[in-house]
């Protein structure tokens, strides 16, 4: 049996698996439908969705097959992600690579295999549309053609529910997509115990960018806010824009001493920033910083509010001292 091969991008590509919150989820009939369709117009008993984990293949949508992963070492379909275009297997009792495969040589005695790469808005591939069948076979032309709008159709699907969490003027995650992201980083940094602390920014006087600059000049003010925060924080953060002038950072296997230097160089871009642009506003923020507690903090929310809390109280503090 061969292996797949771990494909050159791989950290950007399960980056950008895990930025889209799918795997674990519960079958959605938006997928079981293409899934359903791909069985019938092949005329095939098994049609799968499979997304490849890192160290796992896992079917969101499984039609013609009980399992709900299968390790990624034996899978077909970490095979397919290697290539641009659909990878076909006619049969697979000849083939050197899958020859003497557990799924092969036991049930479900896969002998034709075809599956189509699945990418992410990103272009990243993140997993496959893919048939296959106990008997040999071949696809057409046309059948090769069928199968890649059947995949294109799926990354709709996993675009437009990406879309949902999104922030449309900075592209950052919404509130909606940072819960559901932060929350399952948290589950992880509980499970290893590992550190984390979340960062909560609340712009100064924006309101008064509104009516100065108008809502135009706003928008700036807020994609270079967010262009700043990606580019000072890692690619493992989950970085959001939670709704208005107010943003959040989750700095996971991060202590608090550490998330303060790495606040250092946002500060930093921050000053630059506003050193070379002519316009009126500054930018400039309050923060709530705070460390993961996971006795305390069961979830995301809780750390939103304790960090919201602290601000409250420091902007409290500042104004009795103006007094």
């Amino acid at each position: 049996m061969q292996a797949p091969a771990i494909p050159e991008d791989e950290e950007k590509r399960l980056e950008s698996l895990w930025a889209l919150n799918i795997l674990d989820t519960i079958p959605e009939e938006r997928y079981d439908r293409l899934t359903r369709l791909a069985k019938r117009l092949f005329g095939v008993p098994i049609a799968l969705v499979s997304i490849i984990d890192a160290d796992r293949q896992w079917f969101k949508s499984s039609i013609g097959l009980d399992a709900k992963d299968e390790p990624r070492e034996t899978s077909f379909c970490g095979h397919t992600i290697l290539g641009d275009d659909v990878f076909e297997v006619q049969d697979a009792s000849l083939d050197e690579r899958f020859h003497d495969n557990p799924v092969v040589i036991n049930s479900p005695h896969i002998r034709f295999y075809a599956g189509q790469p699945l990418k992410a808005p990103n272009g990243s591939k993140i997993g496959t549309l893919c048939i296959a069948d106990q008997h040999p076979r071949h696809l057409a032309d046309e059948d090769k053609i069928l199968l890649r709008d059947l995949a294109r159709m799926v990354e709709s699907e996993i675009a437009a529910v990406q879309l949902a969490t999104m922030d449309d003027l900075t592209m950052l995650s919404n509130r909606r997509g940072f819960e559901s992201l932060a929350q399952h980083a948290l589950h992880i940094c509980k499970r290893l115990e590992k550190p984390a602390t979340l960062l909560l920014f609340d712009l100064n006087g924006f309101k008064r960018v509104n009516d100065e600059l108008g809502h135009a000049g706003g928008d700036l003010v807020l994609q270079n806010f967010a262009s700043m925060l990606s580019h000072a924080f890692r690619n493992s953060d989950v970085i959001a824009r939670l709704g208005g002038d107010e943003f959040v950072v989750l700095l996971t296997n991060t202590k608090l001493d550490l998330a303060k230097k790495v606040l250092a160089r946002l500060e930093s871009m921050v000053d630059d920033h506003n050193l070379l642009d002519n316009s009126a506003y500054n930018i400039s923020y309050r923060i709530g910083i705070i460390e993961y507690d996971s006795v305390k903090h069961i979830a995301i929310t809780d750390l939103i509010d304790e960090a919201d809390k602290l601000m409250y109280t420091q902007k409290k503090e500042s104004k009795n001292k103006n007094i």
